[in-house]
């Protein structure tokens, strides 16, 4: 019987590029080579597709933890696609893959892939339309505002005023469509608001001012189509002033704790709420979705979803799968199953 052929695609434009190397080195350890067989599909920061051809001196995931593979790459044609690959799994993040882009052309190209689809990954992906899909279904989440460029440009210090009042101090100036804490500044006072927005803007035209909350960073892990469940609740001890970029992917200063050291009430609250927010945004395959805990109140707080959440050593998706029994093979196993079941449904409705 044929092996089928895994489209594993990885890099793309977007600023976590590195990081979705080290993610898809991961997914490359994992794959069941008994049953699969990978096609290495890499996508360069100018957005150009190449094939990597591993060759006999080295292994597909040294190369993609050393940022080599494209010394080994050749240019690939995506009119082949179809016959190129039998699934495709994209281990991507941020624009131009996490945000529906790359699924909408997946299917219309009539390829199954691994993970949620092109709704949910726009939702989950625009910080502001999220939020506004998380109100109307009632999730608790902070207080929030948004900014447009052309706005802020044209009135920095009313948005300044505007901000102070509606918001206050501290607060987090982020880009509305960027993940991995990219682009995001805490802002302690009105003398660091501009800066923090040329540094978002820089990233998006659109940025979402939040509150800065005395809280807890806990995660929870969730698969599934119809019947999507939860997996375990970790906790993020921050090492830095808030978990941003260097704190998740450089200092190893940053602790996962899992489970979280949270009470049983809270713990079954927060899977629970993790199943209904992966629901709201028509969640398929898998997902990650992240709460704050009030220090002071124990109030939980809906942050964001993350459709494709990091796959590398460090990353808390696979964690909290492990912790209740689902192997890091088995959940990338799950994956394709579930990214299979929606394809199939979808063409034999």
């Amino acid at each position: 019987m044929a092996k089928t052929k895994i489209g594993l695609i990885f890099g793309g434009r977007s600023p976590e590029h590195e990081v979705s190397l080290l993610s898809a080195a991961s997914v490359s350890r994992a794959i069941d080579r008994n049953k699969y067989n990978i096609v290495y599909l890499g996508i360069t920061k100018e957005g150009g597709w190449k094939r990597l051809n591993v060759p006999k001196s080295h292994t597909a995931e040294e190369l993609l933890e050393n940022g080599t593979w494209e010394e080994y790459a050749e240019d690939f044609d995506m009119g082949i696609l179809k016959t190129s690959i039998d699934f495709a799994l994209p281990i991507l993040h941020g624009p131009y893959c996490e945000d529906g882009k790359l699924q909408g052309f997946f299917e219309t190209m009539g390829i199954p892939y691994g993970g949620c689809g092109v709704l949910a990954s726009a939702l989950a992906m625009d910080k502001l339309a999220s939020k506004d899909v998380f109100a109307k279904v009632g999730f608790p989440i902070c207080k929030d505002k948004p900014l447009f460029s052309w706005r802020y440009y044209s009135h920095p210090e009313k948005s300044e005023r505007e901000v102070a009042e509606e918001i206050g101090y501290p607060c987090f100036v982020k880009p509305a469509n960027m993940g991995s804490s990219v682009g995001i500044t805490k802002v302690h006072g009105p003398e660091e608001f501009h800066r923090a927005c040329e540094i978002a803007f820089s990233y998006d035209k659109r940025v979402i001012i939040e509150e800065a909350l005395n809280v807890r960073d806990v995660e929870v892990a969730v698969m599934g189509n119809e019947e999507p469940y939860a997996g375990e609740v970790g906790e993020i001890a921050v090492s830095a002033d808030f978990y941003d970029y260097n704190a998740k992917y450089i200092n190893d200063k940053s602790e996962m704790i899992i489970p979280a050291p949270i009470d049983p009430k809270t713990r079954e609250e927060l899977r629970a709420l993790a199943v209904k927010a992966y629901e709201a945004i028509d969640g398929e395959g898998f997902a990650r979705i992240d709460f704050f805990l009030e220090k002071d109140t124990g109030k939980i707080l809906l942050n964001e979803i993350n459709t494709i959440p990091g796959f590398t050593k460090r990353s808390m998706f696979p964690l909290l799968m492990g912790a209740v029994g689902i192997s890091y093979p088995d959940v990338i196993e799950r994956i394709i199953e579930l990214g299979y079941e929606r394809y199939n449904y979808k063409n034999n409705r």
